[in-house]
């Protein structure tokens, strides 16, 4: 609580007190939707990009998916497909990132060309509900991640920045009908992963977490619990740990072969623990697998580290 206060001070002093949240105290959470038919009541979710302007802030020649595009790339048919089979394979959850991909109504200023309209948004979300699969937002703020947010990804921690966090948050939240989850992302924010950005930024201290804290506020004041990826405690569990709101779900990600620290690879060891960490520091956590280092077993591997170490009433 003392470090909370000397933060309230400082944004005091700086005028911008009036942009944080009421909240940091463990919140409510809405029930969970009763469990279809065949399958367990826990979430068995994928993650898919509508926008996509996330990992660089320009194009580059050699790697243009990766580039910054002002015209959405979407295949609609390649989303239906994939739609269809997340449902064939019994899950039950669907996380959107939507970045510029919307036409958002309170700033129409940073939707790519062909992005969707918020009708057609909701058109979607109405359909995958009524195929099992609850719709859950995505817009990742960590200054890494948020070329999607033009102009404003260089007005960091400013009030205007704030205004817009706000307006988006909003927004989404209406869109999609107060979900029950929303993902703010938060993650690799730091030079490493910075390296080739056109403009670098980096959050530290309390900036970050007064920055985190205030998107926490927003997600909550309407009603949804906020979600993030968990890598920050990789780096510094200490700080993570004491500041932390039990309130946000963790998801700790690992995308690698072993689940063994003696032969796991020596970079990855942090996020493997963590796993751990966040279990006996009481967090509810989503674990997160991927195949992104091509690794066919890692998806299987998530699921039986996780049941071994995480509580059940946790998971």
């Amino acid at each position: 609580m003392a470090d909370r206060r000397n933060f309230l001070k400082h944004l005091s002093a700086a005028g911008l007190v009036g942009y944080l949240p009421n909240l940091l105290l463990p919140q409510t959470v809405k029930a969970k939707p009763p469990a279809r038919e065949g399958i367990s009541d826990k979430i068995w979710g994928c993650l898919l990009h509508l926008g996509t302007n996330m990992w660089l802030d320009y194009m580059p020649e050699d790697k243009p998916e990766i580039g910054f595009d002002p015209f959405l790339r979407f295949d609609e048919e390649v989303w239906k497909a994939s739609v269809d089979k997340m449902v064939d394979q019994g899950l039950n959850l669907i996380i959107i990132d939507l970045a510029d991909g919307i036409q958002y109504e309170s700033h129409p200023e940073l939707p790519v060309k062909n992005a969707w309209s918020p009708d057609k948004l909701r058109i979607e979300l109405d359909r995958l509900r009524k195929m099992g699969l609850e719709p859950i937002p995505k817009l990742n703020f960590s200054a890494c991640h948020d070329a999607w947010m033009g102009v404003y990804s260089r007005m960091v921690s400013t009030r205007k920045y704030y205004e817009v966090c706000r307006d988006l948050i909003t927004e989404v939240c209406d869109i999609f009908n107060t979900p029950r989850l929303f993902h703010l992302g938060m993650d690799e924010e730091n030079a490493g992963n910075q390296w080739n950005y056109n403009y670098v930024v980096i959050r530290q201290r309390d900036l970050w977490w007064g920055d985190l804290y205030f998107l926490i506020g927003e997600v909550e004041k309407h009603g949804s619990r906020p979600w993030i990826w968990a890598d920050y405690a990789w780096h510094y569990p200490e700080i993570f740990y004491k500041k932390m709101p039990k309130s946000v779900i963790q998801s700790n990600w690992y995308y690698e072969e072993s689940f063994d620290e003696k032969t796991a690879k020596k970079e990855w060891v942090n996020a493997l623990k963590a796993y751990e960490d966040l279990e006996k520091n009481g967090y509810d956590q989503i674990p997160t697998g991927s195949s992104f280092f091509n690794h066919d077993e890692n998806m299987l591997g998530t699921v039986k580290h996780a049941k071994k170490c995480i509580a059940n009433e946790r998971l």
